[in-house]
């Protein structure tokens, strides 16, 4: 009989205090930024105009091929491959919290836009078809974001090689950073919505980092024999 012991820790203080903090922050942010988002959007405006500016051939390709790269279709996908990859590699604790947060980021990003209610920059700006939904914050943003940062901190410790972790996770800091930048560039959201969704991502996967930091260890299995009426228990290796 096979059977895996899993022991969990009891969580410290700073284990618990320290995301706690980030997630009330970034919280007080997007409320902040959300409220700016109805009174005063002259520095979007600003940065949108300068956006529209520095346009060219080259740069519209590249935005475009990014906004594809974070697109719901593209992100889903993914997203589900990783968690395949880790309910093989890691088990189904990893595979389960990357799932969890996966779905926290698509609530939020349709929450959050019906709670703020903002229109998206205006046809003057935008290079692409009308999108309706609102702008506040930027979908493709926040879940190529978390998408991403759970790459980073799942999938990539399982990498022995040390700089190919460092130039893992900068490409991963790029391409979340890239993918922001082609939504404003393009026309399909303020400065601000992007922002936000980084913000919410920082929460996202503080929460996902410390859970994962909880020291779960999994004990060897166990096989069972049944020898003069007492049952022994020995561990194997796999």
């Amino acid at each position: 009989m096979r059977e895996t012991f899993i022991h969990l820790r009891r969580p410290r203080v700073r284990d618990i205090a320290v995301p706690a903090a980030i997630t009330a922050a970034v919280s007080g942010g997007v409320v902040l930024l959300a409220t700016y988002a109805h009174s005063d959007e002259s520095l979007d405006a600003r940065i949108a105009s300068d956006v529209v500016d520095l346009r060219n051939a080259s740069l519209t390709r590249g935005a475009h091929l990014l906004t594809f790269a974070g697109s719901e279709a593209v992100i889903g996908l993914l997203a589900l491959l990783l968690i395949i990859s880790l309910l093989q590699r890691r088990g189904p604790l990893y595979a389960g919290l990357a799932a969890l947060a996966m779905a926290v980021s698509a609530v939020l990003t349709v929450g959050v836009k019906l709670v703020v209610a903002r229109d998206r920059p205006g046809g003057t700006v935008r290079l692409g078809v009308v999108d309706h939904s609102y702008s506040f914050p930027s979908g493709h943003t926040l879940n190529s974001a978390v998408f991403l940062g759970l790459v980073v901190l799942l999938l990539l410790p399982l990498v022995a090689s040390r700089a190919v972790r460092v130039v893992a996770t900068l490409v991963a800091l790029a391409l979340a950073a890239g993918i922001g930048w082609s939504r404003v560039y393009l026309g399909y959201h303020w400065a601000t919505d992007v922002i936000t969704s980084w913000l919410i991502a920082v929460a996202i996967l503080t929460i996902v980092h410390a859970v994962t930091h909880l020291d779960v260890s999994t004990g060897a299995p166990k096989v069972a024999h049944c020898c003069g009426g007492q049952d022994r228990t020995r561990s194997v290796s796999t």
